[in-house]
């Protein structure tokens, strides 16, 4: 049986006074104007349509043309959905370029076959009662309709949407139109900026024969590191997008050196070592956050704890956590993958130095995050393993 979901909340709440509606819109238009991450985005549009309009839920759509479905980051109590472009009522809407309100989902004629297919099959899966529904679809800079509000329940006594509810929750969908446009823009620049900064890593990586997949797994390496050692998942991502450029500055060590099957003489080795200097050089200029997170990376990667790393020496938390987070994820898996003058070392084996290592090499804390890790990063090497590929051989760290 459903549930009907006024009969358990017998308090029912009153529609805003102006005073308080000019309130939630500046309240929101300056939190969502400081916000460059979409989903938050969604989030505040989702708060601030409820709000507006006393709804139980609200959530935001986008309209995704290259599969022909719509689909939401945020939709209050529920995880991400995805659906046809033309399922539910939010299909009709956005199809159609109609704006739809009804007064109850059970018993409304005229959007009968998309009340089932949508709202009442939801019902049917999660136990909830849908009654008034509202549905308003957006539009870009450029008039092309990019999505969709739709608010579900109306929380005061006359459990209905009204007119006036329209009008504002069609002002909430011309203010979320403009800034979700925006969002994406800035979404797109940066995920064109991470893909840059990867493939130059790569470059580093290919000049010694080393695969891309090397990168894709240090970088996850250190995501799950910077994870487990307290830091958010914003700053987390944040090394994890720097961290595939910390060999860049191979670019200019020679083949000779870079591609030497057998042990380095002390002269080339000191110029190996160079590869940490150069790659500083080349980013620590750069004004972009990720850039400047990079430098440290390149930088400090091959320092150790005890202080006999390199280029500088430094020791303990002298290096920055960026370069003893990175260290520990790149070494995993240059001793674990085959190398010009190496065959790949047996996980044990690697386990045992890690311990062995531990206060010496590596800073003891990102050992000890590195072991409770371990299933987590065992799983992300076999995600990227290099098996497939056909030259999985890589070379001197």
């Amino acid at each position: 049986m459903e549930q009907d979901h006024f009969t358990t909340n017998s308090t029912f709440k009153r529609d805003l006074e102006p005073e308080d509606m000019l309130r939630v819109i500046f309240d929101y238009a300056s939190k969502i104007a400081n916000e460059r991450l979409l989903d938050n985005v969604l989030m505040l549009m989702a708060d601030m349509g409820r709000e507006m309009i006393v709804s139980d839920r609200c959530t935001v759509w986008l309209l995704d043309t290259q599969k022909n479905e719509l689909w939401s980051k945020v939709a209050h109590g529920l995880d991400e959905i995805r659906i046809p472009s033309t399922a539910g009522l939010v299909g009709y809407a956005v199809t159609n370029d109609q704006a739809v309100f009804i007064h109850d989902a059970y018993t409304n004629e005229e959007y009968k076959t998309y009340l089932q297919n949508g709202a009442i099959r939801t019902d049917q899966q999660t136990g909830y009662r849908t009654k008034a529904l509202m549905v308003i679809p957006f539009r870009n800079s450029q008039g092309e309709i990019m999505g969709a509000y739709q608010a579900i329940n109306k929380l005061t006594a006359s459990e209905q949407f009204s007119d006036k509810d329209m009008e504002y929750l069609t002002l909430a969908s011309s203010y979320a139109g403009k800034s979700l446009e925006s969002a994406l823009l800035t979404m797109e620049i940066e995920e064109t900026q991470k893909e840059i900064i990867f493939r130059m890593g790569e470059i580093g990586e290919s000049r010694s024969k080393e695969t891309g997949n090397h990168v894709k797994r240090v970088a996850e390496y250190s995501y799950l590191l910077a994870l487990e050692l307290g830091m958010s998942p914003d700053e987390a991502e944040l090394l994890k997008m720097a961290s595939p450029m910390h060999d860049i500055g191979k670019v200019a060590i020679p083949d000779a050196v870079l591609n030497k099957p057998g042990k380095l003489t002390e002269d080339e080795f000191k110029l190996m070592q160079n590869h940490t200097l150069i790659g500083y050089n080349l980013l620590r200029n750069s004004t972009r956050h990720i850039l400047k997170t990079a430098a440290v990376v390149a930088y400090e990667h091959h320092e150790k704890w005890n202080g006999r790393g390199y280029p500088r020496g430094i020791k303990g938390e002298e290096i920055h956590i960026y370069g003893r987070i990175t260290a520990i994820a790149d070494v995993f898996d240059a001793l674990g993958s085959d190398r010009v003058y190496k065959k790949a070392w047996e996980l044990d084996r690697i386990l045992q130095l890690f311990q062995e290592e531990r206060g010496e090499h590596f800073d003891p804390d990102v050992v000890d995050a590195f072991f409770k890790q371990l299933p987590a990063i065992l799983r992300v090497r076999e995600q990227y393993s290099d098996e497939a590929l056909a030259n999985p051989i890589e070379t001197n760290t």
